[in-house]
């Protein structure tokens, strides 16, 4: 029952929610084991799975009037399998365990985990910009977020879930590409903000449904991204040989851009 790894980005959170909606909600949990000091002692035994949504990054898992709050950062991962079958990934990375009859639900070196009421999820979701993949997109403040800043550049930006919700390293390549753009282009000097935030959302809703992302259209390998993860490669629009580096630090990581100095002024 476990499924393919990728780099969590909005469209993994949002189908890993998918999952584990299908798989939870309705179901009165049999037993949880909260694997983190500050909630080893909290116990969902009885409570029923209300449901599962993401919210940009964010994944939430509302159990009775509690809320298991996760974040997958770059390594984690929750993944489901039947009671008694062996975990894909070591014990010591384990932080949070649901388990429903024969379904257990296992949450892996998962960056953040925390209980809350349902009522307070506001706290830790409440600054989040628009959601790409949400029932409440709103394409206009997330273009006027986008530009509230315009000394910023376009892929600290893009990266920056205060402006829109669910746009990770890789959306972040790839959109700076396929709109022609440096990723350290100004945003006040990017020409059209609103047909930016309209691509991200294309490229999101395209990949939610699917474990294998493409932003070209190309599902072979070494020809799903145009960019990202190809720095020194040839460019696949023009050949020109792609160029990389660094560019700063979210969310406490090195951001790794890659270019293609043709294609992207």
């Amino acid at each position: 029952m476990g499924y393919v790894s990728r780099v969590p980005e909005g469209d993994t959170v949002y189908r890993t929610a998918r999952q584990q909606h299908d798989a939870l909600a309705g179901r009165v949990l049999t037993a949880s084991d909260f694997r983190v000091p500050a909630f080893a002692t909290v116990d969902l035994t009885g409570e029923t799975v209300r449901e599962v949504v993401s919210r940009g990054k964010h994944l939430l898992h509302r159990i009775g009037e509690l809320t298991v709050h996760s974040h997958l950062k770059m390594e984690g991962a929750w993944r489901l399998f039947h009671r008694g079958e062996r975990w894909t990934r070591p014990t010591h990375q384990v932080r949070a365990v649901l388990t429903a009859g024969d379904t257990q639900s296992v949450g892996f070196e998962l960056g953040v985990l925390e209980v809350l009421p349902t009522a307070e999820e506001e706290r830790v979701v409440g600054h989040l910009g628009p959601d790409l993949l949400g029932e409440d997109w709103d394409a206009a403040e997330a273009a006027r977020r986008l530009e509230a800043d315009p000394s910023v550049p376009v892929f600290a930006a893009l990266l920056d879930q205060r402006n829109l919700a669910g746009v990770g390293n890789v959306y972040a390549n790839e959109l700076c590409f396929v709109r022609g753009m440096l990723p350290t282009r100004p945003v006040g000097d990017v020409d059209d903000v609103p047909a930016l935030v309209g691509l991200a959302r294309r490229m999101l809703m395209a990949n939610r449904g699917r474990w294998t992302r493409t932003t070209t259209g190309d599902l072979r390998a070494g020809r799903r991204s145009w960019v990202y993860g190809r720095s020194g490669q040839p460019c696949l629009r023009c050949g020109t040989t792609l160029e990389g580096g660094e560019l700063g630090r979210v969310e406490g990581q090195e951001r790794v851009v890659s270019w293609c100095p043709n294609c992207q002024r």
